[in-house]
């Protein structure tokens, strides 16, 4: 009777009956590898500029000794911290995904680092979302009072590091979400390195 591999009594295939293995395989799942590494790398980098930017804005938003200062008002206090703290980071994930791009492995354990990067994604995505809407409500609300007629360069540096911010959002929302399709192969495959 024959086995399933079409072999007599189970005997074990000789290296020249064996079918090979391609390995074109490997080398397509590595390149989707480097290519969604990439993808990632560029939404940290980018989310990285527009959290900084918000965060500059806002700190140098302050014209002298008559005019308002940003750290008078609680919601521009949040819209700074939130876009330092995403700054910070965005800056030490774009380094985990050059250490991923350069060497092919993870920086910490593969289960660690997943979701690492996907609860901290989701965190500050939400980090980000509440000090911007709080900001652009605050900017709204003041712009009907007299420091934003007396001091107009004032409110709009105010509006641009708000909106910046919500830019620095929208980029970590969008590695949030190619993170999760991280966790989601990890989770059907036991290993993200099967996309």
């Amino acid at each position: 009777m024959r086995s399933p591999q079409g072999f007599r009594n189970g005997q074990t295939p000789s290296p020249h009956n064996r079918i090979p293995t391609p390995h074109f395989h490997n080398t397509v799942t590595l390149r989707k590898l480097k290519r969604f590494n990439s993808l990632i790398l560029v939404f940290r980098v980018t989310a990285f500029t527009f959290s900084l930017a918000s965060s500059v804005f806002m700190v140098t938003n302050s014209r002298g000794s008559g005019s308002p200062h940003w750290f008078d008002y609680d919601a521009f206090r949040f819209v700074f911290a939130a876009n330092a703290i995403v700054a910070l980071y965005s800056l030490f994930e774009m380094g985990v995904s050059v250490w991923e791009i350069s060497t092919g492995s993870t920086l910490f354990p593969e289960i660690l680092q997943v979701w690492f990067d996907f609860g901290h994604d989701q965190v500050f995505a939400y980090l980000l979302l509440s000090a911007d809407s709080a900001g652009t409500a605050f900017a709204k609300t003041l712009r009907g009072t007299p420091t934003c007629t007396d001091s107009n360069s004032f409110c709009v540096q105010s509006d641009i590091s708000v909106a910046l911010g919500f830019a620095g959002f929208l980029f970590i929302g969008l590695s949030s979400l190619l993170s999760g399709f991280r966790v989601v192969c990890f989770l059907i495959n036991g290993s993200r390195f099967h996309l």
